[in-house]
């Protein structure tokens, strides 16, 4: 079941219009940027295959002088390597995403934003079926969860499974949905 919602998912974002994205993507940008102003330290996805676009949302973080790391996959898990938006220091990992060379940082990080192909009202993603994700809250509950996408990607299309851990917050062309599960 969960397959065939990621390949609808996959679809519905692909055609979600462009136009209509850059606007979307910039109003997630916005939003992030003002919800976690008093924030330093941040773990982005580096976007790719139309998922929400983190590109710009990574330059406007580096230009307010806050700390990006970049997941890269090592085994099962993801780790964060610092990045200074040296496009050159990427290299394509295995799945096709661009990665960071350099040492993972093992230190304490404030806002992890993951990406996701769906969301359910309880703030559980739907990703990509590796689990790194829940792999990584699991192993960080402190640093504060959010997902970005678009509101098209909401649903609840599905149901979270045992291992799943869940979103804080979902970011969206509309705005902010808070699950409640903690005050930031």
């Amino acid at each position: 079941m969960k397959d065939g919602l990621r390949y609808k998912y996959k679809i519905k974002r692909k055609y979600f219009q462009h136009s209509a994205r850059e606007v979307a993507d910039g109003a997630i940008s916005d939003c992030v940027l003002r919800l976690f102003a008093d924030k330093k330290s941040f773990f982005v996805y580096y976007s790719y295959a139309g998922e929400a676009d983190t590109h710009g949302l990574i330059a406007r973080l580096l230009a307010e002088d806050k700390r990006v790391f970049l997941p890269r996959v090592e085994g099962d898990k993801i780790v964060p390597v610092p990045y200074s938006g040296d496009d050159g220091g990427l290299v394509k990992n295995r799945y096709g995403i661009s990665e960071p060379a350099g040492q993972a940082y093992g230190g304490q990080i404030d806002v992890c934003i993951a990406p996701l192909l769906a969301v359910n009202s309880r703030g559980y993603r739907l990703g990509y079926g590796g689990g790194y994700y829940d792999r990584y809250f699991n192993a960080n509950p402190d640093v504060l969860r959010c997902g970005l996408g678009y509101f098209i990607q909401y649903t609840d299309e599905f149901e979270e499974q045992e291992f799943d851990e869940p979103l804080d917050l979902f970011v969206c062309e509309r705005g902010i949905i808070d699950f409640g599960r903690r005050v930031f």
